[in-house]
Order: C-alpha cells, then structure tokens, then sequence
C-alpha cells in the first residue's frame, strides 16, 4: 500500500496546474508524460485526448493497446493544419513505419490503419505533425507542460470511424512498432521505452516514463510490481503477449489440452470483456460455476452476452469486489500468478444480477485467453519495451485505492 500511496502522490504534485510551451525543437529535462484516460460508458472504450497541428486543435482518440501507430482523419472539414506534411514512399521514416514500402508505386508513404474494434481497414498516408505532448520535470514545483514534437500519424478515412466512441477521431496506438506513441515519444527524448497504463471504470492514465534521468513515476510502484517477460507472434508482432503455465479456479488447476497452436495470454484495451478460446472457455466456466456452487452462490438465467450468471442478494462484497471464486493465471511458472478478484471478473449487470465477465471467444480465436478492459481496470501495468518484460499488480484495490484516483487533474482533461 504504501509503494502505491507514494506513486500517488508523486503524480498528485503535477495536478494543479498545466501550461502550454511552444517550443518545437528545445526539449528540457522532462520526467514522462501523461495522458489522462476516461471510460466511455456507451461503447465501454478507453478514451485520451490529444493537441495537435497549427494552430493546435484538439482530438479524442480510442486507446489502443496493440496498435502498431496512431490514426486519425485528415478530412479539409475538420481543419487544415499548416504544419502537416505527407511523408515519401523512399524515405526512412516510410520505411519505419511500412518495413515493404518498396512494394508500393505511390509517392506517398502508404499505410494501413485499422479499426480493430471493427475489424475494418483502410488504405491511408503516413504524415507527420506536430502534437502537444503533455510532459513534467523533475521538480515537484513545476506544472505540467505541454511540449510540442513532431510524430508520425496515419491519416485515414472518415469510415474507419464507425464503432468508436462518439466524437473519436481516431486511435491511440501503443503497441510494440517503431511509430506507436510509446516509440515515438521515447525516440523524442532519448528515453528509454516505456509506459504505465492505468486504467478504471471513470478515470485513468496512461504515463510514459523518462528513465534516462531516474525512473521517476515507475521508482514509486515496481517495487509492488511482479513481472513477466512479454512474448512476441510472428502474426502479431506489435501486440502485448504473455505466457499462460496454468488456469486456477479458488485453488484447484483446470484439466486444459491446449490445441496446437493456442496458449498464452494477449492483452487488449478494445475487447471490453476477456474471451477464451472455446474449448478453454468450455472447461473454465464448469470449474468456475462448481466453485460457486460449493460458496452457496444462486445461479440465475443468463444475461448477454455473459454465460454465467449469478442472483447478486446471497453474495457479499468486499473491498476488491464481490466474494466469489478467485481466478488465478499462472504466466511464465507456477509461482508467477495474476490474481483476479471479484472485481475484475465479475459485471453487475443490475441490482439482483451479476455475470462472468469470461466470454466464449469462438474455436478461430489464436490465443487461449484475450485479457480485456474490464480485467485490466485498477491493475497498473508498466510495460517494459527495452527490456521485454511487463510488470502487473492483481489490483490497486488491494491497497484501497483505485486507477481512478490517477487520473484526477492531468493532461488535456478539461477541455474533453
């Protein structure tokens, strides 16, 4: 608790006030970046907000944990920005951004940003402008500051906006690519890659911090931290990946014969509710609805799209959620566990009514587990991009607090 209460703290000393600087090119000794997180609550996405183009307009953007780059849309309806540059097909920063640019005959640097809430995909042209990038030093004293730096963006059509959020401009992507907005930003700086993703059902934050001058955010929360190397697909090389040993259901481990192919775990901000595989899903729901059964929990008609459900009068609550079974992922060894209390695993669907928050995710899904939004909230994570390794708490509510408590005061926030 008080690793997590100092890490609060910290980040709380930055709130107060906030001021623009409209330096391009000088960098001061900045401490990391934060961009302050809401949930919206229709579409159950993870909103941020960026500044960008001259003069500087602002944007909300879908947080995307695996997204390879940041798209948004270039339309003339929504302004032109004076800064704003399309990028050569034969230029390195082409080449970073699309590694088989020589396949294309445009002059322009194609890209192919994607929806994947949706699934739909777009041809779209890398460009480059400038974003305010909301950064604090290393004085307790100083407000936060919005330090403006070139990036990397894909401007796409206006179609890829069906699904999101309403008034989505586009995507946030933090994925493991060389133009993600982690990349970028560490590039900018000469920092070292690496992020913290907080996030909640209200508020959150997504932090990037500077480890070139001390790991200022990172030194008040790792230490209450357990980590795990991150795995890399070779159909998904810009996504967040983790070993899966075992599945515990209250102590006792499933009986799962992996299909070839499938086992570990990805992580994903645009699926609200974790998916299985379904014959995972098959056995980790009957051990789940056992367990239950053995703590006097009612079951009750489901719910969609849930599976399982559970009448809520009979079930008592506790500062990490409801009472019920606990679902332990054992990662890379037994003894490396990500605990999911009630919390995470359980959704109130109404005053009478709660439900898994386990979806069956069908027999075409590629890993046994997709990590989604819900298990994710009040769970700091720091991603460890030089280092490959992902650091997770089972839940800030074990320390009475929230992701929530994070967000409050930073970045952009007011004027969202």
């Amino acid at each position: 608790m008080a690793a997590f209460l100092h890490f609060l703290l910290l980040l709380c000393s930055f709130a107060y006030n906030f001021n623009t600087s409209q330096s391009r090119h000088t960098y001061p000794q900045q401490k990391g970046a934060i961009f302050h997180v809401t949930k919206d609550l229709s579409t159950l996405q993870y909103v941020t907000q960026i500044h960008h183009g001259s003069p500087l307009q602002p944007t909300n953007l879908v947080i995307d944990l695996g997204g390879p780059f940041l798209w948004l849309t270039c339309n003339s309806d929504s302004g032109s920005s004076s800064s704003r540059s399309l990028i050569s097909h034969s230029s390195i920063k082409c080449l970073s951004a699309n590694p088989n640019t020589q396949k294309s005959k445009s002059s322009k640097c194609e890209t192919f940003p994607q929806n994947r809430i949706t699934q739909m995909a777009t041809q779209g042209d890398l460009a480059e402008d400038i974003i305010a990038l909301p950064f604090v030093d290393g004085s307790k004293t100083e407000p936060i500051t919005a330090v403006n730096s070139l990036f990397l963006f894909s401007c796409a059509h206006k179609l890829l906006l069906k699904g999101l959020a309403t008034g989505a401009g586009g995507m946030f992507g933090l994925g493991r690519s060389r133009v993600s907005v982690a990349s970028q930003i560490a590039a900018a700086f000469g920092s070292k890659p690496q992020f913290i993703l907080c996030l909640s059902s209200s508020n959150g934050v997504v932090l990037h911090d500077n480890g070139e001058y001390g790991s200022y955010f990172v030194s008040g929360i790792s230490d209450s931290l357990t980590y795990t190397p991150l795995v890399t697909k070779v159909d998904s090389p810009h996504e967040y990946f983790i070993n899966l040993k075992s599945i515990r259901v209250n102590g006792k481990r499933l009986s799962l014969n992996y299909k070839e192919g499938l086992g570990g775990i990805k992580l994903s901000t645009v699926v609200p509710y974790s998916t299985m595989e379904s014959s995972v899903y098959a056995v980790f729901v009957k051990a789940y609805e056992q367990a239950a059964m053995a703590m006097n929990m009612t079951r009750v008609a489901s719910v969609a799209p849930f599976g399982l459900c559970f009448g809520s009068e009979s079930i008592d609550g506790t500062r990490i959620g409801s009472r019920v079974p606990v679902v332990d992922l054992a990662l890379q060894s037994e003894m490396v566990k990500w605990r999911i209390h009630g919390r995470n695993s359980m959704v109130q669907v109404s005053d009478e009514v709660m439900c898994l928050g386990f979806l069956d995710g069908g027999l075409e899904q590629k890993t046994s587990i997709v990590l989604g939004g819900h298990q994710l909230e009040d769970t700091p994570l720091h991603f460890d991009l030089g280092a490959s390794m992902l650091g997770f708490s089972s839940s800030t509510l074990m320390d009475q607090n929230s992701c929530s408590d994070l967000g409050l005061g930073f970045g952009f926030k007011d004027s969202m």
